[in-house]
């Protein structure tokens, strides 16, 4: 009997040798649509964006406050923007009142 991937909580269990032989090529088990679509792609790239909700600027920061939101790590444009939006948030606030 194959021991089921995940557990009650849906975590997915270690792999083993025996699952990955059961494995088969994307090709073979995805909609003819979706292969077709990944085969014209070419690695890493997006597919298009639905709706674009940002928009590219450029800005201009003080270093100290680029460094510390790079030494963040991955995803540290985004944690700007947040702090950006919390900010825009207040600003917002103080002007209607």
């Amino acid at each position: 009997m194959k021991k089921p991937l995940t557990n009650k909580e849906g975590e997915v269990r270690e792999l083993t040798m025996a699952d990955m032989r059961r494995f088969r090529p994307a090709f073979e088990v995805l909609p003819p649509e979706l292969v077709e679509v990944i085969k014209n792609r070419k690695v890493g790239e997006r597919g298009p964006q639905i709706a674009p909700v940002k928009q590219q600027v450029t800005l201009r920061l003080d270093k100290d406050v680029l460094e510390t939101f790079r030494a963040t790590g991955a995803g540290w444009q985004a944690r700007i923007n947040t702090a950006l939006r919390k900010a825009a948030a207040q600003v917002a606030r103080r002007s209607t009142s």
